[in-house]
């Protein structure tokens, strides 16, 4: 792809595709089934939950992937037929996996950000990052990226199957966190948070079944997550940002801590059959929203269970956003597609826009200043 090739058309497509996912979601969880708890209760209400996950402020979404990828072919894409897709534009499962706005390789090649902060964390498989400021890296089995887009950057999240003897299963969440209006502008920064700087705290109850708990984010008794970039909302404790992976075995019970009053807390059941929290049966594939400052009792069912908790103090301003745009007003959103247009946000210094790093490439991450950090 050349970088002299208008972006436009992918832009608009990319935002159209984003909009229905995240611009509207009070509309796109309108025909879901929302269960009411009576008011004695912690648990204020529990909804399905799709492919794009809704959230509460400070968050503005969140989203599951989750891909059986095949082999690996000699360009890192599928070593399978990709008949019947409509690629560059497939968000539908076929064959156990999507391609994204991938052509060749499954994944998101060069797009804009400005306003707010991805934070993807990668629980299986490989993540190719570039961008305009010319950072790069590879990332992936329990490591998280956490980049603040501030006032721009263009870049590329590409998913290389670098196996080829072998299936490249991949499960992520990618999290939106926004950013108050004061940091919406700020300089664009990521930050790597490798698998093995990641605490994780470890319960076993009276049974001896243990829940094991990943503290990406947040403090969790005395297991402090790394630091977080400088500009975002979490760098600031008052906020009480909290993102924690919650893992239990089968029939575990574990205490959830308290948190602050006037926090939004919310258990992501993404894995498992069944599950109770302070007495009330969740089913499968639930978001539950919870006061944030009281203790809750999790019971297991009778399987493995995975449940993402989000928490944070709510920004609680105006929310504007196109696509890949999150801004405070419509005028600020102008001002962002007419910014993008003039300057590409930095340009494309990379051979493509859905460039992936070579397949005998190792982890890293090579920063805008030129640090570099080498993982095995």
């Amino acid at each position: 792809m050349s970088n002299n090739l208008p972006r436009r058309n992918f832009i608009t497509r990319m935002s159209l595709a984003l909009s229905s996912f995240v611009a509207l979601p009070t509309l796109v969880s309108a025909g879901t089934a929302t269960a009411k708890v009576k008011n004695s209760s912690p648990i204020k209400r529990i909804r399905p939950m799709g492919f794009q996950w809704e959230t509460n402020d400070p968050f503005l979404f969140c989203v599951h992937h989750e891909d059986q990828f095949p082999r690996g072919n000699d360009e890192m894409g599928p070593a399978a037929s990709l008949k019947g897709r409509s690629l560059g534009d497939d968000f539908i499962i076929k064959d156990g996996f999507r391609m994204y706005h991938g052509k060749k390789v499954p994944g998101f090649p060069g797009h804009p950000h400005r306003g707010f902060e991805t934070i993807t964390v990668v629980r299986e498989g490989l993540v190719d990052h570039s961008d305009s400021l010319g950072a790069a890296g590879r990332y992936g089995h329990g490591d998280v990226q956490w980049m603040t887009a501030g006032g721009g950057i263009l870049h590329s999240e590409m998913f290389p199957l670098v196996h080829k003897d072998k299936e490249n299963p991949l499960e992520l969440f990618q999290i939106w966190l926004n950013l108050p209006a004061k940091s919406k502008m700020v300089e664009p920064h990521f930050k790597m948070l490798w698998a093995g700087d990641i605490p994780n705290y470890l319960h076993s109850d009276a049974n001896g079944r243990t829940t094991k708990v990943e503290v990406i984010a947040g403090e969790l008794h005395g297991h402090k997550s790394p630091s977080s970039p400088p500009d975002s909302w979490a760098a600031d404790v008052n906020n009480a940002v909290a993102i924690w992976n919650i893992k239990m075995e089968a029939g575990a019970s574990w205490k959830l801590p308290k948190s602050l009053a006037g926090i939004n807390r919310t258990l992501y059941f993404y894995r498992g059959n069944s599950l109770e929290i302070d007495g009330t049966q969740v089913g499968s594939y639930r978001a539950v929203d919870v006061e944030a400052d009281r203790d809750l009792l999790l019971q297991n069912g009778q399987s493995d269970a995975g449940i993402l908790l989000l928490q944070g103090r709510p920004i609680d301003e105006p929310v504007i956003q196109y696509g890949p745009f999150v801004m405070n007003t419509k005028e600020e959103i102008q001002q962002t597609f007419d910014d993008y247009n003039r300057t590409r946000f930095g340009g494309w210094p990379w051979p493509d826009y859905d460039y992936v790093h070579p397949r005998e490439r190792g982890r890293f991450a090579r920063h805008a200043d030129g640090r570099i950090e080498e993982k095995s």
